[in-house]
């Protein structure tokens, strides 16, 4: 077992239940034929559960809410499936890949402008954990606060998709005060009973490094996206 993992465990992050996130009431009815079934394979080895936000690499406006389910897979990496709430009818609209300073300073300079920094959502209190204790979110937070994360994005919800439409869109994380709507922080902060004044001053201690170079590109020079079209269909030859 890896001490990266060793980390996440010693958070107390085996407890935390995906059950246990169902909120009071919630409830989806299966499609007829089918039955739920538990946790296994994959999906029983997911730890930890964090909500944040992401905005669209080179369009900031365009912010998301959303819900984080983690596991390890390496030493230093972490692998996370993205929802766009924590609800049993929640839709997995995207993949986090989350790694270690360690791992991001040994990435090439043109594979560092996909990956954004997690110090500023920790710090801010942007980034929670639900359902951990106050300690044990202060474990998790400890050691995500010099992490790293890619994060594409498949199913554009913020937009009214029905279905995943269009290419996979390359996602960022907010690095300052007065990046995200004020609103959208208040709400989530109102539902989850979160006071950020408190969170700042609970994490102020945290032992947060200056963000690593290459990272949040976006702030330095323009921001690389995909563009949302698939290629039109080939043009056919003419027969001779």
């Amino acid at each position: 077992m890896t001490t990266f993992l060793k980390s996440l465990l010693g958070a107390g992050l085996l407890s935390l239940s995906l059950g246990a996130q169902t909120p009071p009431g919630g409830h989806v009815t299966p499609d007829p034929g089918t039955t739920p079934l538990a946790a296994t394979g994959p999906l029983g080895s997911i730890h930890a559960h964090l909500g944040g936000f992401h905005f669209y690499s080179g369009d900031m406006k365009r912010a998301v809410r959303v819900e984080h389910y983690c596991s390890h897979a390496a030493t230093g990496v972490m692998q996370c499936v993205v929802y766009d709430s924590d609800r049993p009818d929640a839709r997995l609209i995207g993949v986090e890949y989350i790694i270690s300073e360690e791992r991001f300073n040994q990435l090439p300079g043109a594979e560092k402008q996909l990956w954004h920094s997690h110090r500023y959502e920790v710090m801010s209190g942007l980034l929670t954990a639900t359902g951990l204790s106050s300690a044990e979110e202060m474990n998790l937070m400890k050691m995500f606060v010099t992490t790293y994360g890619k994060t594409w994005t498949l199913w554009q919800v913020d937009r009214g998709d029905e279905i995943p439409l269009g290419l996979p869109q390359l996602m960022m994380g907010f690095t300052a005060d007065g990046q995200l709507d004020p609103a959208m922080v208040a709400g989530r902060n109102r539902e989850l009973k979160i006071d950020p004044a408190v969170v700042r001053a609970q994490r102020a201690d945290l032992p947060a490094r200056p963000v690593a170079a290459g990272a949040d590109a976006w702030q330095h020079e323009p921001a690389f996206q995909i563009p949302d079209h698939p290629p039109g269909p080939p043009t056919a030859k003419p027969h001779r």
